[in-house]
């Protein structure tokens, strides 16, 4: 029988003892990776889901990642926090820091967190989206491993060094704005190389900088040690006409509130001896604005708006950010997640490897 789904719960336990037993992970944050990769591929996000394995194995083979290291503050202040990752585990860090920075929003109503000498936190989504779970409006950023150009360089200086934001409405799905600031993610080009081995012209260029469609060769040169030439570009493409000077200065936007203010490793200098990526977060309580229960119907009122205007032709719904991952979710819970032919052979691989039985639907 061909393997195509498997069960939410089912997924996540056996992820979590391939971090334990497979990398080294405490059970807690074995437990805490497995909650944040399937998350992604229950949302419909095999970037940033169960294959990530693979990612976190080879980083701590290399001896560039501890799986014991323990995230621990540095600087403090009432709306502020400062945290050193200690080059473990990115979900680890990412949970406590985030924990503490909604306890902090609660007690002053806002709170803003960098993270130095991190490690990769999966999708930013989850993070946020913490915050607004519990009425907030919540913000996610990381920088990444070199894997774009600046806008008329040649070289790989930055990362896809994604931006979140979370704001609720009242009820879910929240608006959840999850997005890299490239023209889409290094794991999507993982993706489709896994898938086929093609991507659409505009994402990536090679060392010369012309477009590149061939994912395997794509990968070739974003691979650690390779030529530092060739990568994704930023939103708006590789000039200024349709705005690529506008997606290049959100990633180093990204990259100064995460590398700059914490004092961490920019991205060109991550993932040499150690990861060393950085982060921030920040949760802001609505009733620093008046009542919060009033403006987040007041969000909803705009929302809807948007989502009840007029169709362009060939086109039912609106779509506002987040809810097609949510209603992805709410498919995978009732029917399974989806993983694709190439992750369930990647896991194979490493189930042999760890010596774990092989997943089953």
């Amino acid at each position: 029988m061909e393997r195509t789904t498997v069960g939410y719960e089912k997924l996540r336990n056996y992820v979590a003892d391939m971090l334990e037993k497979g990398l080294g992970y405490s059970r807690e944050t074995a437990e805490t990776g497995a909650w944040v990769l399937v998350e992604a591929d229950a949302r419909g996000h095999a970037s940033h889901g169960a294959a990530r394995v693979e990612l976190y194995h080879n980083l701590i083979a290399k001896g560039k990642a501890d799986p014991h290291g323990k995230p621990e503050i540095v600087h403090e202040t009432p709306v502020s926090l400062v945290l050193s990752g200690n080059n473990g585990s990115g979900f680890s860090a990412a949970k406590m820091a985030m924990e503490r920075t909604i306890e902090k929003a609660r007690q002053s109503g806002t709170c803003m967190t960098t993270v130095r000498d991190s490690g990769h936190f999966g999708m930013a989504g989850v993070w946020a989206e913490m915050a607004a779970d519990a009425g907030m409006m919540g913000v996610a950023l990381t920088n990444t491993i070199r894997a774009a150009i600046p806008l008329f360089g040649r070289e790989r200086l930055l990362g896809t060094n994604p931006i979140c934001v979370a704001i609720p409405r009242g009820k879910k799905p929240h608006f959840m704005l999850d997005m890299a600031t490239t023209t889409v993610a290094m794991g999507k080009v993982e993706v489709a190389a896994r898938r086929g081995g093609t991507m659409p012209e505009g994402w990536f260029v090679d060392e010369n900088g012309k477009d590149l469609c061939d994912a395997e060769r794509a990968l070739e040169i974003a691979r650690l040690g390779a030529s530092p030439y060739g990568g994704i570009v930023f939103l708006g493409g590789s000039g200024e006409t349709l705005g690529g000077h506008k997606g290049y200065g959100l990633g180093l936007l990204v990259e100064l509130l995460t590398a700059g203010i914490s004092l961490g490793s920019p991205t060109f200098d991550a993932y040499s001896e150690r990861c060393g990526i950085c982060h921030y977060f920040q949760a802001t309580s609505l009733d620093l604005f008046g009542d919060g229960t009033a403006i987040q119907e007041h969000v909803e009122y705009i929302l809807e708006k948007l989502r009840s205007s007029p169709k362009a032709e060939g086109h039912e719904r609106i779509y506002i950010h987040g809810e097609k991952e949510y209603e992805r979710r709410l498919k995978s819970l009732e029917e399974g997640v989806y993983l694709d032919p190439a992750t369930w052979k990647k896991l194979d691989g490493y189930a042999d490897l760890f010596g774990m039985p092989r997943l089953e639907p």
